[in-house]
């Protein structure tokens, strides 16, 4: 593995506060973005005269994108600087925003999307660039800040489209989108300075990266179609299949290449295996549960005896205090991290995510129950979203740090992929009978649904106990950041 030139010991580092807002806003930016349309889709179909089934597409064509990009990007922001990788990221989601706000088609809507789907980058490279330009004593603060920032910006959004269709259009959303990201890209041209760390004696690896992008593909299109071709027609068992020898192809090749686009030996490290299996799982919570939540929400009460007959900003209201848990999340995860390991903050982020759902489950007939497992549960997705860059920074080297965080946001990705197509699949299983030409879930149905993402919560909290031991990867002139060097032994 080569050795990528670090910083002098006497190099000046910038302040956090002349970096952190730019990268936290960049992180923002795309998490709004991403989870803005989700309330909106039945309402697009409509607009823009297709199915139900198809508008989903611009759901799952984000997420696609967002999966595949985000390690490439990870890792070329390692091989050329993080800046300008940054910089594209960026540039994808204001391309993509404004597409979307110029077209009245329902293809380029799509297209728009996966545009906007290079912002996934933005998490790889904004940690990688803390690490690298913050002094030692905040690395921990500042990557726990934009790590729990997803979380923010993903409730923000919820709340920020019911307020905007209040008054305007669904354009509006896009417009949203367009405005934050042109923002994040003066901040980050003007605050981000060029990172030091830049690995040159490594290579491309293009098989490995259209390999990967294959296998994620399959498997994302596979998971977010199965609803409506069936889990065991020819086309999803096909797809899956497909993941599956491609997915194989790409390991082959990642072991073989002098220069992987993702090392699997670093990927085999028990911190960075460990933590990707909680990323998966948490990540299938929280993308679940905001559909379960704004959907049980949105539910007529006179039809159905449950529910709240929500707006969809009212629904977004009801999540807002998942944004503010993950905003305390941020320093309360860095504190926890820095005095005792990431494994505290790990295990009771998926601890509290398991209770809140549990608490739903159970007990849901009040607004204040909604209100109160969202703020938990946004503590919970804070603490843990904080901890997992802070693992994987103490096992690797920092000329890998970029595909490493990548690698786990893909992860959670594919774990919200996942998790909204299983929500989906159970409130669809278990219908009432109606005098209505409309299909509402029975309320058997979201109790099940709430148990499932609490019980992935509860796996997610107790994997972290399987990593015994977090060894700093450093090179020579490098020494390992103190509160990411520590053991959980």
């Amino acid at each position: 593995m080569s050795e990528a030139p670090q910083p002098t010991a006497t190099a000046a580092k910038p302040t956090s506060a002349r970096v952190l807002p730019a990268l936290i806003l960049a992180m923002l930016a795309f998490s709004v973005v991403q989870t803005a349309v989700v309330p909106i889709l039945p309402g697009l179909a409509v607009e823009l005269n297709v199915s139900g089934s198809d508008i989903t597409w611009l759901m799952t064509a984000n997420l696609l994108s967002a999966a595949v990009l985000t390690p490439l990007l990870g890792r070329f922001g390692d091989l050329r600087g993080r800046k300008p990788m940054l910089l594209v990221s960026l540039a994808g989601l204001v391309l993509g925003s404004g597409l979307a706000v110029c077209t009245h088609s329902f293809g380029w809507l799509v297209v728009a999307r996966v545009l906007q789907g290079a912002g996934g980058g933005v998490l790889p490279l904004a940690i990688s660039i803390v690490r690298d330009e913050l002094p030692k004593q905040k690395v921990t603060g500042g990557v726990a800040a934009i790590s729990a920032s997803m979380g923010v910006g993903s409730g923000l959004g919820l709340v920020a489209t019911g307020l905007l269709l209040e008054h305007w259009s669904y354009k509006s959303i896009f417009w949203m989108g367009l405005v934050f990201g042109l923002i994040a890209v003066l901040l980050v041209v003007l605050r981000v300075p060029t990172d030091p760390v830049v690995d040159k004696n490594g290579g491309a690896d293009p098989l490995g990266a259209l390999t990967l992008a294959g296998w994620l593909s399959a498997l994302l299109i596979a998971v977010s179609r199965g609803n409506d071709w069936g889990w065991t027609s020819t086309r999803t068992l096909g797809l899956f299949a497909v993941a599956a020898v491609v997915a194989l192809i790409w390991l082959l090749v990642e072991a073989k290449v002098a220069h992987p686009l993702v090392d699997l030996k670093m990927m085999a490290r028990p911190a960075v295996a460990f933590t990707n299996i909680s990323g998966l799982l948490i990540g299938f919570g929280m993308y679940g549960s905001f559909l379960v939540i704004s959907n049980f929400a949105q539910t007529p009460e006179k039809l159905t005896h449950y529910g709240f007959t929500a707006t969809v900003l009212h629904a977004g209201i009801m999540l807002l205090p998942s944004a503010i848990g993950s905003m305390v999340a941020a320093p309360l995860g860095a504190l926890l991290i820095a005095r005792r390991s990431p494994r505290l903050p790990l295990v009771l982020g998926g601890l509290l995510g398991a209770v809140s759902m549990a608490y739903l489950a159970l007990r849901h007939s009040a607004e204040f129950d909604i209100y109160f497992s969202s703020a938990v549960f946004g503590l919970g997705v804070g603490l843990a979203y904080a901890a997992m860059p802070a693992y994987i920074n103490g096992a690797v080297p920092a000329e890998q740090s970029g595909i490493a965080n990548g690698m786990n946001a893909v992860l959670r990705t594919v774990g919200g992929a996942v998790g909204t197509a299983v929500m989906a699949a159970i409130l669809t299983g278990d219908t009432l009978k109606l005098p209505v030409p409309v299909h509402l879930p029975t309320l058997n149905a979201y109790q099940h649904a709430f148990w499932v993402a609490g019980a992935m919560c509860l796996v997610a909290a107790i994997v972290p106990f399987a990593i015994r031991r977090t060894t700093p990867a450093t090179t020579p002139t490098e020494q390992p950041t103190p509160a990411l060097a520590k053991t959980d032994a």
